[in-house]
């Protein structure tokens, strides 16, 4: 599939958000794994999520996008690990990161947005995973220091 600019995508976001929100999930198996999804509108590896349609709460779009991008159905509430600014790569943007450990995977199947949807062990993550996803990973699972910064740049 064809890769949209990060300039383009970010343009739209705005025209049709105004300021952006965005939510991402930390899942966590029963194995320790984190669960990454490969957009197709970027390079690397990513926690699942994206933007917060009108009308929806946090919680809402980042179940939302789970389903959308992994085929993941919650059966716990969505903890919130945090609020993390992305002004660095893409000004007005604020993303919401939540931890998922209790869900149910169903069949996922590659789509327009997401090519690929996969755990992996944390001493065995891809080399392309983007460093704000990567941050949200070591803060939960190593208790490192938590950052207020998202940035993918």
């Amino acid at each position: 599939m064809r890769k949209l600019p990060d300039w383009l995508f970010q343009r739209y976001s705005r025209l049709t958000r105004g300021k952006t929100l965005g939510a991402r999930v930390l899942v966590i198996d029963g194995q320790a794994r984190v669960l990454l999804v490969r957009p197709t509108y970027v390079n690397g590896w990513t926690l699942p999520g994206g933007g917060v349609d009108k009308g929806e709460t946090l919680r809402q779009a980042a179940v939302r996008e789970l389903m959308e991008e992994a085929a993941v159905r919650p059966f716990e509430d969505l903890a919130l690990h945090g609020m993390f600014s992305n002004e660095v790569a893409f000004p007005g943007d604020h993303v919401a990161c939540f931890v998922l450990r209790k869900f149910k995977q169903e069949v996922f199947k590659p789509n327009f947005e997401i090519s690929a949807a996969e755990f992996f062990s944390v001493e065995a993550l891809p080399s392309d995973v983007k460093p704000g996803s990567l941050r949200r990973i070591h803060e939960v699972i190593y208790g490192k220091p938590i950052s207020d910064q998202w940035s993918d740049a």
